[in-house]
């Protein structure tokens, strides 16, 4: 049977969303939109230098960010990352308005609150209403987590790490029993049964509290059989492209108020492809104009929504000791300094805002739009007055 790869994720995304909600029940019943109908989309697209996108050379790698989106948009053009440029403390600084300086890779919670826990508490936002979706594992675990010391109470966000469920389940089932560009079901069934059919699946999609994690039988049958098409039409997998089906599936679902993603294609560069690096970038360019496309037409977000777009940071510069574009380490523009676009309700349209601004800026932005009192919350950031309702 022929099937197409967009296809094929989107059922997966589909299930994966019924499957979860079903397990929660009337915790995510109906829609909880802000009571002023505000919306607030991040999306944080891993590490990119200013050179492959806004810049003569980058253009091409990014035709619908600096044509029709940025004229729509406010813009940043020098956005800097002053803490450590990890992917884990990165999302948690945006996220908190404070330099975090955790455990790289998500062994601990953010040190203050995130703009989740402020909005859950102080608008008294369900947790339904607040959602996390990230293409980097790393960044999971501890996202949907309340700040005990400051809060002490579960106000954190639903999280979701969509990736891993084709990752794992397409790469390492299939290596098994494959020939000529087509999986052996023998092969691949025991091995994708084992990973469904586990008590939790946490580690494969759905950051999920309690027990009610387990995949139904009618639910795994489906995935393994979606799974086996996905395989057997030799497709490419991109793990961003997953995030954005299940983000836009949870959009039409439960149209939260504040939904933050982050995509990680681009992080291929770590392996030393540059090609494949600027494939990342050009999948974001795309995913980007499809996310505003969705919130044009879907009448939950429609002239509500304010899209925030950033690099969590740049890259190192070619002929550095850390290898260059493979890397983020270094204490230097190529890696501290890049870009911001917003886009909607608060933004607008064909502005460029020339002074520098920060990482930690746009939590106390995003509370002010909400109409939080930042006065209540300790910031390393400040509000931006060009984004304002």
């Amino acid at each position: 049977m022929e099937v197409s790869r967009r296809s094929v994720l989107r059922f997966l995304a589909g299930l994966v969303v019924t499957q979860w909600s079903a397990s929660r029940g009337s915790a995510l019943s109906g829609r909880t939109a802000h009571k002023d109908g505000l919306k607030v989309i991040v999306l944080a697209c891993g590490g990119v230098r200013r050179e492959e996108t806004f810049a003569a050379n980058g253009f091409a790698n990014i035709p619908h960010l600096s044509r029709e989106i940025l004229l729509q948009s406010t813009f940043f053009p020098a956005i800097r990352n002053a803490g450590v440029t990890s992917h884990y403390n990165t999302t948690s600084s945006i996220l908190t308005g404070n330099w975090q300086r955790v455990d790289d890779w998500g062994k601990t919670r953010p040190e203050s609150p995130t703009i989740f826990e402020y909005a859950r508490k102080h608008l008294k936002m369900p947790q339904a209403d607040t959602w996390f979706i990230s293409s980097n594992k790393a960044l999971t675990s501890q996202i949907g987590a309340s700040s005990v010391r400051d809060y002490g109470q579960p106000y954190g966000a639903n999280v979701v790490f969509p990736k891993q469920l084709l990752i794992d389940a397409v790469v390492n089932a299939a290596s098994h029993g494959r020939s000529a560009h087509s999986a052996n079901r023998i092969a691949m069934q025991p091995e994708l049964s084992a990973m469904l059919g586990a008590s939790n699946y946490e580690g494969l999609g759905w950051s999920v509290e309690g027990d009610a994690s387990v995949l139904g039988s009618d639910t795994r049958d489906s995935v393994l059989d979606a799974i086996e098409e996905l395989v057997r039409s030799n497709v490419p997998v991109t793990g961003d492209e997953f995030t954005f089906l299940v983000a836009k599936e949870i959009m039409r679902r439960f149209a939260p108020s504040l939904l933050v993603m982050s995509f990680s294609d681009v992080e291929v560069a770590h392996f030393g492809s540059y090609s494949m690096h600027l494939a990342g970038i050009r999948t974001t360019d795309r995913l980007v104009h499809e996310l505003w496309s969705e919130v044009q037409s879907n009448p939950d977000y429609r002239r509500k929504t304010t899209l925030f777009v950033l690099p969590e940071f740049g890259r190192d510069i070619d002929g550095s000791a850390t290898n260059g574009f493979f890397n983020h380490r270094l204490d230097n523009d190529s890696t501290r300094l890049t870009w911001m676009m917003c886009l909607g309700a608060a933004a607008q349209s064909g502005q460029v805002v020339e002074r520098p601004v920060q990482h930690v800026d746009l939590c106390p932005t995003i509370a002010a739009l909400f109409g939080l009192k930042t006065k209540m919350m300790t910031m390393h950031g400040t509000s931006l007055p060009e984004i304002h309702l």
